[in-house]
């Protein structure tokens, strides 16, 4: 997937630390994900890839409110579900970094590990697995490293 986004938030979104984005202002892409779309519908959802950015980037609020439709819409019980929830949990856990709580963080990443642990095969939703693995794995070394 290209890196290329059209949207790049003017600042990352940190509770308390930074001013919140204004209501509506990613709606635009969470419109592109519909109930009914299937899993490679919303594998290709401008929602799903341009969430997968900003996760990438440190935009980990504005990477929620985009995984977040994509998980509502997904099958409950699959694999791709399970997925799209790890993705939320692993933002969650860097954006509880850098509020300076790691110990949510820590629960966080746990919560990821067990989600990522009841996933079969090596690709899901056209991610590796393993890079989802060691994502995780930096995180957790932050995590220790905080507390």
């Amino acid at each position: 997937m290209s890196e290329e986004v059209r949207d790049v938030p003017e600042h990352a979104y940190v509770p308390g630390q930074t001013p919140r984005h204004a209501e509506g202002r990613f709606e635009y892409l969470t419109a592109t994900v519909h109930q009914g779309m299937s899993s490679a519908q919303l594998t290709q959802s401008e929602a799903f890839r341009t969430g997968l950015v900003y996760l990438r980037r440190g935009y980990f609020w504005e990477a929620h409110e985009l995984f977040e439709p994509v998980w509502m819409a997904l099958q409950a019980g699959s694999d791709d579900r399970r997925l799209v929830q790890a993705l939320i949990q692993l933002a969650n856990a860097q954006l509880k970094l850098k509020m300076q709580r790691p110990k949510a963080a820590k629960r966080l990443c746990n919560m990821v590990r067990g989600l990522l642990a009841t996933l079969t095969g090596t690709r899901v939703m056209g991610l590796e697995l393993s890079q989802i693995r060691s994502q995780l794995e930096a995180v957790e070394g932050d995590v220790n490293d905080a507390l």
